[in-house]
């Protein structure tokens, strides 16, 4: 196999097409100079350089080969530069799985910090569950999460990255919207409601019985993802209980209204990760999020 030496030696003598020129630009003597270059010649199995008494040029196969040579340098150079800011968390690649939900409320900020912190790092993102990320995240498949509670803290570390109210969601011109008050779970008996799938979307049915007392007897609909549910409700199929960050997917034809008896933090999103993860680049961006908690 040829080394650098021998193709920095190469360069010099195709640039230069004088060997005297290059040696001296390699701080090096002519023999050495050439015993490099027929080394390489040895090592490719074609001539590369033509040379006589008179004048130094290029073979055919050299003139091909000196564009491949500049390239191998040019990556010689950089791959200490590129490891050293990958150790730094400055290059890389940070692979991230989010909710359909974190979509319309905080991936967009994240990506914007990541764009503004650390440019040069690569972004693969998988739309994932929470139960999928958990997965991916114990196979080494993603390196963070924004996923939603409980969290084992004995397999993840996490960070609170958002928390909202839960809100109802009606069609516009609805009766529960000219209340003028925050709807109460008395005001729900006789609505349809369209209501979370208790295995597809867990985290929200779980967070939606355990604050508002839902009469199962008014489901209409079962669905697992938010947009759908807004979506039901702008066609006037019944009402929903979604997180306010909701407001965001900007469907028409409906009203958000302020649930009574609520706090405004009971649905949260975490960033989460396992522990002992050693990707630089996502400690850099765990850095770049410190205190930054986001309430909607």
């Amino acid at each position: 196999m040829f080394t650098l030496d021998q193709i920095r030696s190469f360069v010099a003598v195709a640039e230069e097409l004088h060997f005297g020129h290059a040696a001296e630009r390699l701080n090096m003597t002519q023999p050495p100079l050439s015993r490099q270059i027929q080394k390489l010649e040895k090592t490719v199995g074609v001539q590369l350089i033509e040379r006589d008494n008179r004048k130094v040029a290029l073979t055919t196969a050299g003139k091909a080969f000196l564009a491949d040579a500049r390239k191998l340098l040019v990556s010689a150079e950089q791959a200490p530069l590129t490891a050293r800011r990958i150790a730094r968390g400055q290059a890389g690649v940070l692979r991230i799985g989010f909710t359909a939900a974190s979509g319309f409320s905080v991936l967009g900020t994240l990506l914007s910090t990541l764009s503004e912190q650390l440019p040069d790092v690569d972004v693969d993102l998988r739309e994932q569950v929470t139960r999928e990320q958990v997965d991916s995240l114990i196979n080494g498949e993603i390196d963070l999460g924004l996923a939603r509670p409980p969290i084992d803290h004995e397999l993840f570390e996490s960070r609170l990255l958002l928390s909202e109210a839960l809100e109802l969601v009606v069609p516009e011109g609805h009766p529960l919207a000219a209340l003028d008050r925050p709807v109460a779970g008395a005001d729900l008996r006789e609505v349809p409601l369209i209501m979370y799938s208790p295995t597809k979307a867990r985290y929200f049915y779980d967070l939606a019985i355990r604050n508002v007392p839902i009469q199962h007897g008014n489901v209409v609909h079962t669905v697992s993802q938010i947009l759908t549910m807004v979506s039901l409700v702008a066609a006037g199929r019944g009402v929903a209980l979604v997180p306010a960050s909701a407001q965001r997917l900007g469907v028409a034809g409906v009203t958000h209204l302020p649930l009574a008896d609520q706090t405004t933090d009971v649905v949260e999103l975490h960033a989460i990760w396992r522990r002992g993860q050693r990707n630089p680049a996502l400690h850099r961006l765990l850095s770049a999020l410190d205190g930054h908690v986001s309430s909607t």
